[in-house]
């Protein structure tokens, strides 16, 4: 019911469509390249942090509002912030699991748990507020469970020439299969799939394989500290989509977010933290 989209038809709506799939299959690569290189230059957390930014999931919420209108999308965010549950059961599986199966395994398992999720979630009508204080208290929660990086950062081998081009094609691919089914599925369901871990699968198998297990803790306690302006930017689009505006909204939005993953990237910096030894 959710699949038809609204009447954007003419040249105008065929370039508006062009430019936002060009938007919505570049942004994913792009950041997952600066978030590789950042984490080379200021260690896995703030690499971390970076990765964290709504960078997937917003394009595939804007596309929402332009398609499906702007009810569909707040309905959509909503649904995303149970969403970044399941995205932090992720991150936990898969911090929990490294070094103890192969990473095949691991990631598999993750992805397991993100569908689990998704899948209670999908049965249940929760409030936006309510959803955002779940959201957060699973992100302590997910915190709390994670490893601690016992070992300290050990040197790494340049990687080849191919790690960022692969990392982005990696990238590319699972944003192709997301937004190939995601839209047709209702708003909540929708929003649910949208934080699905592309850009966590890609940074946490490449430093996983590259870099060993602390270094991969790092990262994922980085990523995950990050969560919480990803979850800003869900709440402001789904209270201000309907009152606002898609332009407004997601200019509020996306300055909310940040703002605040701007100042935590800040403060990593300068304290060291992206060094730290004990996670």
């Amino acid at each position: 019911m959710y699949a038809r989209a609204t009447a954007s038809t003419g040249a105008d709506g065929h370039h508006l469509r062009v430019l936002l799939l060009t938007v919505k299959l570049l942004l994913a690569p792009a950041f997952v390249v600066g978030a590789s290189l950042t984490a080379r230059r200021h260690g896995p957390r703030v690499g971390g942090l970076v990765g964290a930014l709504p960078v997937v999931a917003g394009p595939i919420l804007l596309v929402y509002a332009l398609a499906h209108g702007s009810g569909f999308a707040a309905r959509a965010a909503a649904g995303t912030l149970l969403g970044l549950i399941s995205l932090t059961a992720f991150v936990v599986v898969y911090a929990r699991l490294a070094g103890r199966v192969p990473w095949p395994a691991g990631l598999l398992c993750g992805w397991l748990a993100f569908a689990l999720g998704t899948l209670l979630f999908s049965t249940l009508a929760v409030p936006t507020g309510v959803s955002l204080a779940l959201a957060c208290a699973a992100f302590a929660l997910g915190l709390a469970l994670l490893p601690p990086a016992l070992a300290a950062p050990a040197a790494a081998a340049p990687p080849p020439a191919w790690d960022l081009p692969l990392r982005a094609a990696c990238a590319l691919t699972l944003v192709l299969a997301l937004t190939a089914i995601a839209g047709w599925l209702g708003p909540q369901l929708s929003g649910l799939l949208a934080p699905f871990p592309i850009i966590a699968s890609v940074l946490a198998t490449f430093t996983h394989t590259q870099r060993g297990v602390p270094e991969l803790r790092r990262l994922l306690r980085g990523l995950l500290s990050g969560f919480g302006a990803f979850a800003l930017f869900c709440f402001v689009l789904a209270v201000a989509l309907r009152p606002l505006g898609t332009a407004a909204a997601f200019a509020l939005a996306c300055t909310a977010a940040v703002l605040v993953q701007s100042a935590l990237v800040a403060h990593a910096t300068r304290s060291g933290t992206a060094v730290e030894v004990a996670g």
